[in-house]
């Protein structure tokens, strides 16, 4: 599993001139999920977003989780965090999940982290063709893959 987490001031997803989720401040995540993914990266990549310390304290300095924060989430996936483009210049995505795969971690993921923050999670809409607008705090973005964990 691969995120992109940016700490942002507001996010939201449009589908189709509609607004399918939205937030104030909190994180928006971008999660693509590949074949080999399970349960173990799910687990550990939830509990890892969820006490990332990103938001600042009194001081100004990088010291509260989202939870601390009292921030919200926003998760919507993104199959192409998995493009291979080291042959030619058309990016593959053979290690990207099969949908049905992808779709059960993804509604896993939210699920999940709402259970850790106890709050709501707002969402994308899985497989459709979205327009996410943000503005990034900071800006501060964060790349984690559970297959490197650094």
């Amino acid at each position: 599993m691969r995120v992109v987490i940016q700490r942002v001031r507001h996010a939201a997803v449009h589908v189709e001139n509609r607004e399918v989720g939205s937030i104030g401040e909190g994180l928006l995540i971008f999660l693509g999920i590949e074949e080999e993914d399970g349960e173990e990266d799910l687990n550990w990549l939830a509990s890892k977003i969820v006490k990332l310390r990103i938001f600042p304290d009194e001081q100004d300095q990088m010291n509260l989780s989202v939870m601390d924060h009292g921030g919200s989430i926003l998760v919507v996936s993104q199959f192409t965090l998995h493009a291979l483009t080291k042959k030619g210049n058309r990016p593959s995505f053979i290690r990207a999940a099969e949908p049905e795969k992808a779709k059960r971690l993804y509604l896993q993921m939210i699920d999940l982290l709402s259970e850790l923050t106890q709050k709501p999670v707002a969402q994308g809409e899985f497989g459709a063709m979205m327009d996410v607008s943000l503005l990034n705090w900071g800006p501060v973005t964060i790349w984690i893959d559970t297959k490197r964990k650094e």
